[in-house]
């Protein structure tokens, strides 16, 4: 195993049936960042998640999380890997206290009643100690879940897609809790599909269709890609976006709230097919480093059809 990483996974396969959910998939986490691992719905991230941490048996490939072997030693890992569903997976029926207590039992946490006492205070949660877990509104759920993955203290936790529907507030206090985890040495593997959130990462990989697309320091992106993009402001926007699309030189369209973006892989054909339309009344041009989601769009667009629909996450 690379010295420094947290995780570190080579060839990793995975079928249902005949459907192949992650396709021969290799990947690093270093220690101590926020790795994002970025995807449509549907696209594996799941089921890698989930062969990561012991609890999904590979068809094919191997690794170590935390130095433990994937595939022989899924105890020790689930022993010290925080594990953060999609979906709430507490328990409803059972107060706050309880269903930390629970969990604390599974872990063998040790000193339970006061770790779990300390839990509760760390994240907001001691007034809430005696309140069914099925009454709280999906803010407080997710700090509970949260709060419950680190009851025995990991130095890798994973959470998969933690944020699906929760307000703003809730996930921006979310995510600083995560920067504030790293600080203290914990290495945070974290899917999502929102943009607004893989820029909190350090670290990104893409995944589309079980195969990674793009595996890079958050910084290097942009770079990485190739692209170059043009963002367009003002007025007829719409008709816009419809004389550009399919024009040589031209690899994306995209709108984005009160701009178009357009980018392209060659810098001379880009301007050559905008050139037309840099002149026109109401419309501002200026050239800027592309973002994370036009990066996303163009590696969709690009492996779109290679083979077939996207296959659905078996979570």
């Amino acid at each position: 195993m690379t010295d420094n990483a947290a995780i570190e996974v080579r060839g990793l396969t995975k079928r249902f049936g005949d459907r192949t959910a992650v396709d021969n998939l290799s990947m690093t986490v270093p220690e101590g960042v926020i790795y994002g691992f970025l995807g449509p719905n549907g696209s594996g991230k799941t089921t890698t998640i989930r062969m990561m941490c012991g609890l999904l048996t590979a068809d094919g490939g191997d690794g170590q999380a935390l130095g433990y072997d994937i595939n022989r030693q899924a105890g020790e890992i689930k022993a010290r890997v925080g594990y953060m569903t999609q979906r709430f997976s507490l328990y409803e029926d059972l107060r706050v206290r309880e269903n930390l207590n629970f969990v604390a039992r599974m872990y063998r946490v040790r000193d339970r009643r006061r770790r779990v006492d300390e839990i509760m205070e760390e994240y907001g949660l001691a007034e809430r100690r005696n309140q069914l877990a099925g009454t709280l509104s999906g803010g407080w759920k997710q700090r509970m879940a949260l709060a419950a993955a680190m009851l025995p203290k990991p130095k890798l936790l994973l959470l998969d897609e933690p944020t699906a529907g929760v307000d703003p507030a809730a996930r921006r206090d979310f995510w600083d809790r995560i920067r504030d985890m790293t600080q203290r040495g914990i290495t945070v593997l974290v899917s999502t599909h929102y943009m607004d959130e893989a820029i909190q990462c350090d670290h990104i990989a893409f995944i589309l269709d079980g195969r990674k697309l793009l595996d890079s320091p958050a910084a290097e992106v942009a770079e990485r890609s190739g692209l170059v993009t043009w963002r367009a402001t003002g007025h007829g926007l719409s008709d816009l976006a419809h004389a550009l699309d399919g024009v040589a030189g031209i690899e994306q369209v995209a709108r984005f709230g009160d701009a178009l973006h357009v980018s392209g892989l060659d810098e001379e054909a880009l301007e050559r097919a905008i050139a037309p339309y840099r002149d026109h009344d109401g419309i501002t041009w200026e050239r800027r480093k592309p973002g994370l989601e036009e990066v996303f769009i163009h590696l969709i667009e690009k492996n779109r059809g290679r083979n077939g629909e996207a296959r659905k996450d078996q979570a």
